[in-house]
């Protein structure tokens, strides 16, 4: 194992050192990272989570970022999802933000009209490039427009073809890209905040004296989440929505019976994790599912489909990905209702004591290890754009 490496701090003074796999690992804290996305606050997701943690943990240990993001930029609301606003004609704008901070690598987090002219400047300027498969846009870009995802696929492999690492949070998904043509892969995991989502804390009021068992659901409340497979699923009890999208005004229609308690966040999204008996995570689509770990943490067993993300953590027998995990923390199975009532048997403690294992500081370690590897990458080795 390598030794611990130490990152300064900068203007703050002190340091704090974190290991990080990579041997050459030291040559981060001098470098200048520029990240660019279109997804970015007030937009409530796991992309902006992901992006915002990081961001933190890479600013506590003293190393300079800049954020090319959508608030910086005249934007509109994206057709048909009023709540996502897409910067409007940034090339030239975000070259001259590029320029004049100079990164020595960009971390490019969306396919999106910001990410393509983050990528534009990269090439331009023969500065490497990383990026991240945070959203499987193709099968995203089906559910919308009823086109076949592979008529995508060609469009992600061009965008990311010149990536010099293609970050993203499972094996699974590794393996899925690498059958699309995507292959220089790297691993980038996620994290909960630990002092936010463990079983310790209060419950919420709203939820708790509804029947039981209550079944809980968070995220974006939109065709592509797969939601109705959850609303539909044949099982007592008491099912809850908390989020926000532009399906929610047509599911509290459709179903009157179920809960639809808007957007959460902070202490009152951690209440309602606590106040579940099982948290339902029925997307088909995700690359990963932060509220799972983040319910997890919370000590509430989850039920999923054995689809790449919940099968990478919760595993096939829910006991993690190697299955070695001593108790069960959750089910995954092709019936969602039969997950369901297996996960309403699984340990709570034991599921907060898993989901506690997953850490923002291991996954920016993670991060930094994919960037040096971007750096020390020969250019020749990689696709042409």
């Amino acid at each position: 194992m390598n030794a611990p490496v130490q990152f300064p701090l900068g203007p703050r003074g002190g340091r704090h050192d974190a290991a990080c796999p990579h041997d050459a690992a030291a040559k981060v804290a001098p470098m200048k990272i520029a990240i660019a996305t279109d997804a970015w606050y007030p937009q409530v997701n796991g992309v902006v989570r992901t992006l915002s943690a990081t961001i933190a943990e890479l600013d506590r240990r003293g190393i300079e970022v800049e954020l090319i993001t959508p608030e910086r930029f005249f934007t509109l609301p994206m057709p048909g999802y009023s709540q996502i606003r897409l910067a409007m004609a940034p090339r030239f704008s975000t070259r001259r933000m590029l320029d004049a901070f100079a990164p020595d690598i960009v971390h490019i987090a969306t396919e999106g009209p910001i990410g393509w002219s983050a990528r534009g400047w990269c090439r331009a300027r023969s500065v490497p490039f990383t990026s991240a498969f945070h959203t499987r846009f193709p099968e995203y870009a089906s559910v919308r427009t009823g086109i076949k995802p592979e008529r995508f696929w060609p469009i992600m492999r061009a965008f990311h073809g010149a990536s010099r690492a293609v970050m993203v949070a499972t094996p699974s998904l590794a393996t899925e890209l690498a059958g699309h043509g995507i292959a220089q892969t790297h691993r980038w995991s996620r994290g909960i905040d630990r002092w936010l989502f463990n079983p310790a804390g209060p419950t919420l009021p709203e939820i708790d004296t509804l029947p039981r068992p209550i079944m809980l659901n968070v995220g974006r409340v939109a065709p592509e989440k797969n939601i109705e497979a959850f609303l539909e699923a044949d099982v007592p009890g008491t099912k809850v929505v908390v989020g926000d999208g532009p399906a929610l005004a047509e599911m509290k229609k459709r179903y009157p019976e179920v809960h639809f308690l808007g957007a959460m966040s902070g202490e009152q999204l951690a209440s309602a994790y606590r106040s579940a008996d099982c948290f339902v995570f029925p997307s088909l689509t995700d690359t990963f599912g932060l509220v799972v770990i983040e319910a997890l943490a919370c000590g509430v067993p989850v039920a999923a489909y054995p689809v790449a993300g919940p099968i990478d953590i919760l595993g096939a027998e829910g006991r993690g990905p190697d299955g070695e995990f001593p108790a069960t923390v959750g089910a995954v199975n092709e019936d969602l209702a039969i997950a369901i009532q297996r996960a309403l048997r699984a340990d709570r403690q034991a599921a907060a004591v898993f989901g506690a294992q997953f850490s923002w500081e291991r996954a920016t370690d993670q991060f930094l290890s994919a960037i040096l590897t971007a750096v020390e990458t020969a250019p020749a080795a990689l696709e042409p754009a």
